[in-house]
């Protein structure tokens, strides 16, 4: 029988068709909203928006990534696309111009991830090499040197790396193999490193090799283990690592003693986490109801958001947090300076608001005061 996977054109869609074997051609668009100063929601202006809008006209989006005032984003073909601010060369263009619209990074098609941090970038390629451009105060992009790039440099010759994590001066990343890595600045600790001295190049945090998600905040970090532990380091003057106190830390410690943790976001310095029974968690500052606690009480230790147990994904930015349910639906609270929150307005919100009528939210990404998401939908 004829292979009809890949890209779709109207001849195999009708020899599919003939066959028996089209089951539908996927949409994947992506949507921004929030803050534009730089150019950064990538509509080709400088122009805000409250609510979302459909970033041009492609329709194979696989990850976003919202940086400081720019963004990154990667197609399921595997090319890297980046849009915005460009001041310390964090488009990865070689250049310094700043973009208002998505333009492709080199010619390559081999890109799987990527994470943006402030005015730097972090990229992983299928073949698992780590790549880093933008700024390197402080020794950010782990190429063990201050020097800027301007285009995508690889870090190391390791070939394992499986989830990146951009921070405000500091990256975090975790090998398929369970080993977290760290480097950049350390002021606080954020590097886990237990010790306040920066790294230009990745250090392997502890010996142990069962870590499968980490988080970057302001200085701080957040992490899961394999065995559905939660653990936290570095900055904590607002009680962001759950850790009932807002003492600073060096080196992970574990957030409680609940081993059904699944995913954690970070925002400015408070931090949303999902368990696997879909309930959703918050901590930390909430001086814009960024807990959606429907109050402005900061917590210092884990407390849950409503009653639902449907949550999916969430994602954190400056302050304010986005979410997507199990139904597809996406919700938002928090500061909602520019619009971020996408409810047409900038009022804002201290609980959960869902984002229009749609039910086809996949995947969101908030930094900043901006917020992208992408949609899936079959024809």
């Amino acid at each position: 029988m004829p292979n009809f996977s890949g890209v779709w054109t109207l001849q195999s869609q009708m020899q599919a068709i003939a066959a028996e074997t089209w089951t539908g051609l996927t949409l994947i668009k992506l949507y921004a909203w929030g803050y534009n100063t730089n150019g950064g929601l990538g509509l080709n202006d400088t122009v805000s928006r409250s609510s979302p809008v459909q970033v041009g006209a492609q329709t194979n989006w696989s990850e976003i990534a919202t940086g400081s005032n720019f963004n990154a984003a990667v197609t399921t073909t595997g090319t890297l696309f980046t849009w915005g601010n460009n001041g310390s060369g964090q488009l990865g263009q070689n250049n310094y111009i700043q973009v208002s619209s998505p333009v492709q990074v080199g010619a390559l098609t081999d890109w799987s991830k990527v994470n943006g941090g402030t005015s730097f970038c972090a990229a992983i390629k299928t073949n698992g090499t780590l790549w880093t451009w933008g700024s390197n105060a402080q020794g950010r992009l782990g190429q063990n040197n201050t020097i800027y790039k301007s285009s995508p440099v690889q870090v190391g010759a390791l070939t394992d790396w499986s989830k990146v994590s951009a921070g405000t001066d500091f990256c975090a990343a975790v090998t398929t193999g369970g080993t977290l890595f760290t480097w950049g600045y350390n002021n606080v600790g954020q590097l886990g490193q237990n010790n306040t001295v920066a790294r230009s190049s990745p250090v392997q945090v502890g010996s142990l090799t069962n870590w499968s998600q980490v988080a970057t905040g302001i200085r701080f970090c957040a992490a899961v283990k394999t065995d559905g532990t939660l653990w936290s380091w570095g900055l904590n003057g607002y009680g962001q690592l759950g850790q009932n106190d807002i003492v600073a830390r060096s080196s992970p410690v574990q957030v409680g003693a609940l081993t059904n943790w699944s995913q954690v976001a970070t925002g400015s310095r408070f931090c949303a986490a999902i368990k696997t029974d879909g309930t959703l968690w918050t901590w930390g500052k909430n001086n814009a109801g960024q807990l959606g606690q429907g109050n402005r009480t900061y917590q210092s230790s884990p407390v849950q958001v409503g009653a639902l147990t449907d949550w999916n994904k969430v994602s954190s930015g400056l302050e304010f947090c986005a979410a997507i349910k199990t139904n597809g639906t996406l919700w938002t609270w928090g500061d909602n300076n520019a619009g971020a929150l996408g409810q047409n307005d900038t009022v804002r919100r201290s609980s959960p608001v869902q984002v229009g009528s749609l039910t086809n939210w996949s995947k969101v990404s908030s930094k900043e005061n901006s917020t992208f998401a992408i949609s899936s939908t079959t024809t």
